[in-house]
């Protein structure tokens, strides 16, 4: 035991840093890797480490290269009224939830742009903390003894930005198409500590930053059937690889997403909903979402819920062996195991009219649930205008 304190002391004394240009990938691979703690099976650490990296790397690509963007469906949307002459005219008092669908469309040569902020700080991953230092990454225990005498602990700051700018145009009354680009910048900065009989050692410092363009989203909407104030539509969209992947500014894949939309509005009140299955990408997964919107003077209130069932997803796990080299001596290693994931946010926020066909939106998020890479808060800022004949 004298042998394996030396050994961790002289590690230890020199704390190995990353480039700060470095990848956001090669950030994350740096920190997960350098471990000190003599366990006599390499392979095993290596196993693990990559496996846990890969994982937290997975969780990055799902929440970035699937960025749920706002739905296309503009706060302002016309169709033509036979007695006025065909002359659009509102089709709704409210103008729509963030992320929820609605069976509404556009209108007719009918046009609008948007641009939204967002920002996000990633806390928690599978219910562990990412920034207290409690994360442990390898630890090593005496079988005579409860806690163990030595432990790697990883702390990491994840935090995102991202503008996304979208456009979208009604082709027909009741046909609609358009895209969106995030443009993103995520930073990471982290630390690798050995405590070895209580004596807290640095191992590996980190810090890697990345900006530039995320995934590229074309979709396409179609109003169905209208009955008195119920709506059906249905619409599809694709993601296209076009963010950097070793940053994980994208999923590095294509992913095709069908989608069905259910609406009922009057003059005050709309309760939309939307269900989606995405085909490729990381990972096939389910999307189901629903809002509730009210309106007042010039401004809507929304409430509401979406979620995504991921049918592939690596989430942590401590696995715990005995060393083959120290009798008595057992090491526990965090990795990872394929499963599927559920996630869920709750979105409230408002829409406000304030001038012409001017929509300034403000709204914040919250994460249900501690399956995944989550951000407790995420708040949004936004812009809209439209236009047309």
């Amino acid at each position: 035991m004298i042998l394996v304190g030396l050994i961790v002391a002289i590690l230890a004394a020199f704390p190995a840093s990353a480039d700060a240009q470095a990848t956001i990938t090669d950030g994350l691979s740096f920190l997960m890797t350098n471990r000190s703690i003599p366990t006599g099976d390499f392979a095993r650490d290596e196993e693990a480490a990559r496996a846990t990296r890969d994982a937290i790397a997975s969780l990055l690509k799902s929440e970035l290269g699937t960025l749920p963007v706002s739905a296309s469906a503009s706060g302002f949307t016309y169709r033509m009224d036979p007695a006025l002459g065909g002359v659009p005219v509102r089709s709704t008092a409210t103008f729509g939830a963030f992320l929820t669908e609605r069976a509404l469309t556009l209108g007719r040569r009918h046009l609008s742009f948007a641009a939204t902020y967002q920002a996000a700080s990633f806390d928690r991953l599978d219910g562990r903390s990412l920034r207290d230092g409690t994360l442990r990454a390898t630890a090593s225990r005496l079988t005579s003894e409860a806690a163990p005498f030595d432990v790697e602990t990883v702390s990491m700051r994840i935090h995102t930005e991202t503008v996304t700018v979208s456009a979208h145009y009604g082709i027909t009354d009741r046909l609609d198409v358009g895209g969106a680009l995030p443009i993103e910048r995520l930073t990471l900065s982290g630390e690798r500590v050995d405590t070895y009989r209580g004596t807290p050692l640095p191992q590996a410092i980190v810090a890697a930053s990345a900006s530039g363009p995320g995934d590229l989203l074309v979709r396409t909407k179609f109003h169905l059937l209208q009955r008195g104030t119920a709506g059906v539509g249905i619409g599809a969209e694709a993601r296209l690889p076009t963010g950097s992947a070793t940053n994980l500014l994208g999923a590095d894949r294509a992913t095709v997403k069908p989608r069905v939309i259910w609406s009922v509005e009057n003059e005050h009140i709309a309760l939309d909903s939307s269900v989606a299955y995405g085909l490729g990408g990381i990972s096939d997964e389910l999307d189901y979402s629903a809002a509730v919107t009210t309106v007042g003077d010039q401004l809507t209130v929304v409430g509401e819920l979406a979620g995504r069932r991921l049918n592939s997803a690596m989430r942590l796990t401590d696995l715990t062996t005995p060393n083959p080299r120290l009798a008595g001596v057992e090491t526990t290693r965090l990795s990872a195991v394929e499963t599927d994931l559920h996630r869920a946010i709750a979105v409230a926020g408002v829409k406000w009219n304030v001038r012409a066909t001017w929509l300034v939106t403000a709204s914040v998020s919250r994460s249900l649930g501690t399956g995944g890479l989550t951000s407790r808060w995420t708040s949004s800022i936004g812009a809209e205008y439209a236009f047309g004949e």
